[in-house]
């Protein structure tokens, strides 16, 4: 069974469960999202996306930004997804994140968006 994320209970009143596409999507999103350190057991879980919201910015923070991003989901999801591309486009408060991935078992192409903003 795969847990929906974030947690939560279905119409029943049981844990809802999510697909095996979505499962991976909440991944992908546990990964951007988790700053390092924040995970009991795992400090190294994570690559701290929203840090990039409060930084100093420039073109230069955001490839770099870009490359963790792209080594975070390597090294935490590569034995579920073969990653394309990973793209960061800042737009004033907001970032914009594309992941391009294949779902390794059913080789399913998929993109996955994420826009998060500092307000």
């Amino acid at each position: 069974m795969q847990v929906h994320f974030p947690f939560r209970l279905d119409g029943r009143g049981r844990v809802a469960e999510a697909g095996t596409s979505a499962h991976i999507r909440h991944l992908i999103e546990q990964v951007l999202f988790t700053a390092p350190g924040e995970r009991v057991n795992r400090p190294d879980f994570g690559c701290g996306l929203l840090q990039v919201l409060f930084g100093p910015g420039g073109a230069e923070e955001l490839i770099a930004t870009q490359y963790l991003v792209q080594q975070s989901l390597q090294k935490w999801l590569g034995e579920l997804i073969d990653l394309r591309s990973a793209e960061l486009e800042q737009r004033g408060e907001k970032l914009l994140v594309i992941v391009r991935y294949v779902e390794r078992g059913a080789g399913i192409a998929q993109q996955a968006d994420f826009e998060v903003s500092a307000t």
